[in-house]
């Protein structure tokens, strides 16, 4: 299994977290919803001496995607997002858009990247599977989960969505994208345990769980 290299920044005025995701050997990188500081990203990108090979968004809400243009001038690379999230983002940068339905894989260096479709913050919400690691955008925080009371949201799909991330192995690590938990991060197996959000959609029935996430 290739070695993979995790940088969590946090940035911006939301507490966002902006992924470097990278193979140690070859150096090649995704930068996870760049937002806020591309400076520092690129920064910490030139730090760590890697090549950036793509950019993947979680959904795209402004604090998520507003660093995109900046990124992509400087790194020629592929947007990855769901084809149901990305009608939302800016014209200039449609000819860089590879939409997404989830279950695909993509190779970076010695790693395999995996998208999985986790609806309910947004229509298109991904999450990116990387090992042992799960970045989850606004779909699962650590000790919450993401609003369900927006435009393009929709509590019953949060629902099963939070059912699936659930059934992954105990041992991921589990990577949000903000800092709105006691950790940066944390163990699914402990989230499973003491995120509310997550026991109550894997403990109770659908209709309690929407009347829960709705008051």
């Amino acid at each position: 299994m290739a070695s993979l290299t995790v940088r969590q920044m946090e940035l911006g005025p939301l507490a966002n977290f902006v992924y470097l995701l990278s193979d140690e050997n070859t150096k090649e990188a995704i930068v996870v919803d760049p937002g806020w500081d591309v400076a520092a990203i690129k920064k910490a990108a030139d730090e760590l001496q890697l090549r950036i090979k793509g950019i993947f968004l979680t959904h795209n809400h402004f604090d998520h995607i507003n660093g995109v243009g900046d990124v992509l001038r400087f790194a020629d690379a592929p947007v990855y997002i769901h084809q149901q999230d990305a009608p939302e983002l800016n014209k200039d940068l449609q000819s860089s858009i590879r939409q997404l339905r989830g279950g695909e894989k993509v190779a970076l260096g010695g790693l395999t990247l995996e998208f999985l479709h986790t609806p309910g913050h947004t229509e298109g919400s991904l999450c990116l599977k990387v090992n042992e690691r799960l970045l989850t955008g606004d779909t699962l925080f650590i000790r919450g989960c993401g609003r369900v009371d927006l435009p393009s949201s929709d509590p019953e799909k949060m629902y099963q969505s939070l059912r699936r991330i659930a059934g992954l192995d105990s041992s991921t690590i589990v990577l949000p994208g903000h800092n709105y938990g006691p950790a940066p991060s944390g163990s699914l197996g402990d989230e499973c345990l003491q995120n509310p959000f997550l026991k109550f959609a894997l403990g109770a029935p659908l209709d309690e769980f929407l009347r829960t996430v709705s008051g």
